[in-house]
């Protein structure tokens, strides 16, 4: 009974930079960049670790960053809308099925996308943009978020897109398709928000 348990040191300490834990967990980048950084929870660690073993030495900042995708273009606008929803994870869900229905349009999976049933995908895609106030611009090639391949098949996704017999079907595999990679970006990434540097 006389034993005092010191519960602090035992509670997650809350990093300085976190701007929100979930659903996906948004920090501020205290390096300059300007774009949105994706990276490993386990890259993540590494790079505290290493931010802290500087800070203690009196260095000034980190100078090499472990392994991350920098978002741009396509992506850089998909992690924006995200990120404009972060405290909305059912708006947040509708962005990436959007991004989805997008990443279908771009790369013509699907025979019925070369039917006159490409219009109903046309209007719904309109549709979601307008309800979400989501937009993309510049190059398109690519608007999911990446993902390594040992979280997430790709493969396996494009084949389930290929095999829809009907918009209905396309319509279900990208809403379960999106969830699923929704999940896991959750789960597996932080995401570093762009910083120009100053004070």
């Amino acid at each position: 009974m006389g034993k005092v348990i010191n519960i602090k040191d035992r509670l997650y300490k809350r990093p300085a930079n976190l701007i929100c834990s979930k659903p996906f967990e948004f920090r501020k980048a205290d390096w300059t960049t300007l774009n949105f950084i994706q990276m490993a929870k386990s890259q993540s660690a590494k790079l505290d670790r290493r931010r802290e073993e500087i800070r203690k030495k009196g260095g000034k900042g980190i100078t090499h960053l472990p392994p991350n995708f920098s978002l741009k273009e396509g992506t850089g606008y998909t992690i924006q809308a995200i990120f404009a929803y972060r405290e909305n994870e059912a708006k947040m869900r509708e962005v990436y099925y959007l991004t989805g229905l997008m990443d279908c349009m771009i790369n013509r999976i699907n025979p019925i996308l070369r039917t006159d049933l490409l219009r109903g995908m046309y209007k719904e895609i309109f549709y979601l943009k307008e309800k979400l106030n989501v937009h993309w611009y510049l190059s398109l090639d690519q608007v999911l978020l990446p993902i390594d391949p040992q979280f997430f098949n790709e493969y396996k996704y494009h084949s389930l897109l290929s095999g829809s017999q009907s918009l209905k079907e396309l319509y279900q595999t990208i809403r379960n398709g999106t969830d699923e990679m929704f999940d896991i970006l959750s789960l597996e990434y932080v995401f570093y928000c762009p910083w120009a540097g100053g004070n």
